[in-house]
């Protein structure tokens, strides 16, 4: 599934995650992938992830951040956004 991350409290480790179909979901800092951690300033990043229930609570695990498409255009080219200087 794909969303945005609302918010991450990188000091209390938890945070949500609003889904594509306007869902909120709980994620700890447990269910980010390696390499994927969250920083203090995520707010309004996409990501993917998978859903998981238990018992009637539903929360993401496997989470990591999606690279948009102009910021990987950007690194490919030199990292200067596609701006020649």
């Amino acid at each position: 599934m794909h969303g945005t991350m609302l918010w991450f409290n990188v000091d209390k480790g938890y945070g949500f995650i609003q889904t594509e179909y306007d869902e909120r979901l709980y994620v700890a800092h447990s269910g980010f992938l390696a390499g994927h951690e969250p920083a203090p300033r995520c707010k309004g990043r996409s990501v993917s992830f998978d859903r998981a229930t238990r018992g009637d609570d539903a929360y993401a695990v496997n989470v990591s951040f999606v690279v948009q498409e102009e910021q990987r255009r950007a690194r490919l080219r030199g990292g200067r956004g596609g701006h020649r200087v």
